[in-house]
């Protein structure tokens, strides 16, 4: 027997009750507040959450309590302010607070048409981020790109295969002790690595506006032989097939230079990286749009282009800026691009270091700290024209996936 939480006025809480017992479910408890009931779900764990879509009984500790859980949240609305706070958490299971239980029912038990577009098991999608030395914002780039495709409803890996300088896990407040994707190379070296175990090694970066699962970096770059280009092929490969996308976020050397060892058996230590990019169905490559990010770059995008295959390759030149451009700086980087390294069409982002900073400080994501940036809304834009199918993903919630017990 299904059991439910309830979290709302006195006046609709009686009648809401009263039609859970006829329909065969277990009323699990009843709170008088968002926080009261965030603190209830790990205790009581109950299969659904009724609530109403007010201040007072939603709030964002709730959503992201109830995703740890894998609890699924129904909320009901009275008036369009109350739909759009709903919708501004990531919550779109909705109903009108005069809703007939079938309804209700239905946004319960899910949505089977949603799902088949959202989570049937398919060949994921894998991409690459990469970008020349000189922090042009690699990991601050494969971050925004898993937050925003969770967000449009896309279940989402984001793995550190960078040997040199790993730091997915503190730029999101996240343990690094026991390396996630070296950990998964090694189960995939043993044909051992399943969608189980790397729900088991990875971590969960838990948000009301979609949850992604974390596979961090080796904490010490001498562990570096762990990560070989087979092993990493083959965890890549497993990774297909537990989620929709694969975020990569790779070192910047492409250099081959340790094939001149005697050894040609011998681990490479830029093997991971190029494993990767040669792995991958998309790669982004990421430079600074100032003069030297620019020079820097379309040096180093030689090197890129004799890797791999031009055709999946975008450009996205990051921290935009008229202080360090000139006057039309957008036009300007489009210019330098086509004109020194034949490159078309390159997604230009905005600096905004207030927005990168407070994610840093708070080890979040930007499209949780400052949503509005400009820097988030041109990543948003590239992820709906130019990654996710048209037309996009129905956009719902990322819920831990519990057996649902209909009642008898």
């Amino acid at each position: 027997m299904s059991t439910i939480a309830l979290a709302l006025p006195r006046e609709l809480e009686d009648s809401i009750a009263l039609q859970l017992v006829h329909q065969g479910f277990e009323l699990s408890v009843r709170c008088s507040c968002a926080d009261e009931l965030a603190s209830q779900l790990a205790k009581t764990a109950p299969d659904f959450v009724i609530l109403a879509a007010s201040t007072r009984y939603l709030n964002n500790r709730l959503m992201v309590e109830a995703d740890a859980a894998g609890v699924r949240i129904v909320a009901l609305v009275a008036t369009d302010t109350e739909r759009r706070y709903a919708s501004s958490l990531g919550l779109l299971e909705v109903a009108a607070i005069d809703a007939g239980w079938p309804e209700i029912e239905t946004l319960l038990l899910g949505h089977p048409d949603a799902e088949d577009v959202v989570a049937q098991p398919r060949n994921g999608t894998v991409i690459a981020v990469w970008g020349p030395a000189g922090a042009p914002g690699r990991t601050s780039m494969a971050i925004c790109l898993a937050a925003e495709l969770s967000a449009n409803g896309a279940t989402v890996a984001l793995a550190d295969v960078d040997t040199h300088s790993g730091s997915i896990a503190p730029a999101l407040g996240l343990l690094d002790e026991a390396p996630g994707f070296a950990a998964a190379c090694r189960l995939a070296g043993a044909d051992a690595l399943t969608g189980l175990e790397l729900e088991r090694i990875g971590q969960r970066y838990l948000t009301a506006r979609g949850s992604f699962w974390v596979l961090t970096g080796i904490g010490r770059p001498s562990r570096w032989p762990e990560l070989s280009g087979e092993r990493v092929t083959a965890a890549i490969a497993s990774c297909r097939e537990w989620v929709d996308y694969t975020i990569l976020d790779t070192g910047a050397s492409l250099e081959n230079d340790e094939e001149i060892s005697s050894d040609l058996f011998a681990p490479r230590r830029n093997g991971a990286t190029i494993a990767a990019l040669r792995s991958a169905n998309e790669v982004v490559a990421v430079g600074t749009a100032d003069p030297v990010g620019i020079s820097r770059f379309l040096r180093a995008h030689v090197d890129l282009v004799e890797t791999i295959d031009t055709d999946r390759v975008t450009v996205l030149m990051n921290k935009l800026r008229a202080s360090a451009i000139g006057p039309g700086a957008s036009g300007q980087v489009r210019q330098t691009l086509q004109r020194f390294g034949g490159i078309a069409n390159p997604v230009l982002v905005p600096h905004d270091q207030a927005a990168f900073d407070g994610a840093i400080l708070t080890g979040r994501t930007i499209l949780d700290v400052a949503p509005k940036s400009p820097a988030a809304i041109a990543v948003a834009a590239f992820v709906r024209e130019r990654i996710l199918p048209q037309p996009a993903l129905v956009r719902r919630r990322n819920w831990l996936h519990r057996p649902i017990v209909l009642p008898a």
